[in-house]
């Protein structure tokens, strides 16, 4: 299931967002505001009945349900997406570092894994700027799948048609999801998004040399 938002706010902020004028810092601040603008990936949460009372009478509302969904950044660039994510709903975080095989684009080299041994009962929310060619968040989604995980949703800020495509071929057997600010026209022959915005991790934290 693919969503992709429709609302001023996600065009203003992504076209300055694209534009490589912007320094790191506003970058920074506005991979956050996207994230909080994504209130479709949550949409589906589990709630139970919560009897509480009020100042003014007893009343059920509704609390997120056990166990705790888990949100899931792909290091490093994820991490700039997880304040945002956060601050929307305070869950648990886990971490999982992913990287591309240079010389096969749509294979990945995980290096770095904090995640619970046992997934099951929890949404998961894997978060990650970019869905370029799939193969990252393909090989992350298999990942939290063999830990018993059964509902996944990808918060992606920019998506290639390529990459959605990918996902679509390879992914199978779990309700899945992908919320997505834009899906943009291709990628290139270095597998980034045109017209993109370039390398998120370096953006968000500077070149590494």
């Amino acid at each position: 299931e693919l969503h992709v938002l429709n609302h001023p706010l996600v065009e203003h902020k992504l076209t300055v967002l694209r534009d490589k004028n912007t320094p790191s810092s506003t970058f920074r601040e506005l991979v956050s505001e996207l994230v909080m603008l994504g209130h479709e990936a949550t949409r589906n949460l589990s709630v139970v009945a919560a009897p509480i009372e009020t100042p003014v009478a007893p009343m059920t509302g509704k609390k997120l349900a056990s166990p705790r969904p888990i949100i899931v950044p792909v290091l490093r660039a994820g991490l700039g997406m997880l304040d945002g994510m956060t601050r929307l709903i305070p869950l648990l975080i886990g971490f999982l570092g992913m990287k591309r095989d240079e010389e096969h684009p749509t294979q990945q080299v995980t290096y770095a894994n904090r995640l619970p041994e046992d997934l099951s009962g929890r949404q998961c929310f894997l978060i990650d700027p970019m869905l370029a060619t799939g193969g990252t968040l393909v090989a992350a989604t298999h990942y939290l799948a063999e830990r018993g995980a059964k509902d996944v949703t990808a918060i992606n800020i920019i998506a290639a048609p390529e990459g959605i495509k990918y996902v679509e071929e390879h992914i199978a057997a779990i309700d899945f999801k992908v919320v997505v600010c834009a899906v943009d026209e291709r990628l290139n022959d270095k597998c980034y998004i045109v017209p993109g915005l370039g390398d998120a991790g370096d953006r968000l934290y500077g070149v590494i040399d």
